[in-house]
């Protein structure tokens, strides 16, 4: 498997590349003297949208999540077009790397969402950062799981509602070399107790950047990322783990085996054009919400970060 060369801006280890690259597949028999050629692109068509739920009612609320991989440089490429055309009630937000007092005019300005609450590192300019965007005011707003070891990063924004609580959250990275799989895997534990504690008070969607491929399916080269972050055993498991007290892959309920559904590429080497990707971006569900489940999107198209944004339809 080829290699390349992986750069990660100065002590920002969520930025660490997924080494999720194939070489070309060679055609005719070996030392045959025929021209290799490129294998043709693992291609994911977005089915059309399912609007009504298994129960027969139909969608009343729409919510979008996107890494959007710096948010300054999100906005110059044209983001916020596609969400004008989305137009989600909710939209959240991961790796924005931007300090409130640094958010561009046009996102801050946005009349569409008059609710903006947005979360970033206490320590780091520039590093991990999440925001929540809701044309509906929320009942409350809380950020972080009050634990300060996880907060200080600036990953979750948790919105209450009538009927249910919308978490955004952006899933540390174990980092190069898995130097942090064991933060990785005790910030696993807490948020897991974190969702649960919310969930016996109403039921919660969860959605964001979760920095797991959770099954074989879930990216293009598993066995040869089998000690890369975001497909160790530990953090497979530790999302197992979570879908075992009862919460679902919304993605994965719908369309248990259909391939190629990626949602994160490296920048290097074509990897977009090539769809050797992986699914990183999540919506969890509480049980309970699984018959209001109408559909849950990934928009592979949509261009302007390494990560492409995903979309929820459910009847609240």
């Amino acid at each position: 498997m080829p290699k390349r060369e992986k750069k990660v801006a100065s002590g920002d280890t969520d930025s660490v590349e997924h080494d999720d690259l194939e070489p070309e597949t060679k055609k005719g028999k070996k030392g045959g003297g025929k021209t290799k050629e490129a294998e043709p692109p693992a291609i994911y068509e977005d089915p059309p949208e399912k609007l009504t739920s298994t129960i027969g009612e139909k969608y009343n609320l729409k919510i979008s999540s996107w890494n959007v991989d710096g948010l300054r440089a999100w906005v110059k490429k044209s983001g916020l077009d596609w969400v004008r055309q989305e137009d989600p009630d909710i939209l959240c937000l991961q790796e924005t790397k931007c300090a409130e007092k640094s958010l561009p005019a046009d996102i801050k300005d946005m009349p569409e969402y008059p609710h903006k609450y947005w979360a970033c590192s206490d320590e780091k300019e520039g590093y991990s950062g999440v925001a929540m965007l809701c044309k509906k005011k929320p009942v409350k707003v809380t950020f972080g799981i009050g634990i300060e070891e996880h907060d200080k990063e600036g990953r979750v924004i948790t919105a209450e509602f009538d009927k249910y609580f919308l978490v955004a959250a952006y899933v540390p990275n174990s980092s190069r070399g898995l130097v942090r799989l064991d933060y990785r895997q005790k910030w696993d534990v807490d948020f897991r107790a974190y969702l649960k504690d919310l969930d016996d008070k109403k039921p919660l969607i969860l959605c964001g950047d979760l920095n797991v491929a959770h099954q074989e399916i879930d990216l293009k080269n598993p066995k040869g990322n089998k000690k890369t972050p975001g497909f160790t055993p530990q953090e497979r498991e530790g999302f197992s783990t979570l879908l075992a007290e009862g919460f679902v892959d919304s993605f994965r309920h719908l369309y248990p085996d259909v391939p190629y559904a990626y949602t994160f590429w490296t920048y290097m080497m074509n990897a977009r054009g090539k769809n050797v990707g992986w699914r990183l971006d999540y919506f969890v569900l509480s049980g309970a919400l699984v018959d209001k489940l109408c559909d849950s999107k990934i928009r592979s198209k949509a261009l302007g970060s390494d990560h492409c944004p995903i979309t929820l339809y459910i009847a609240m």
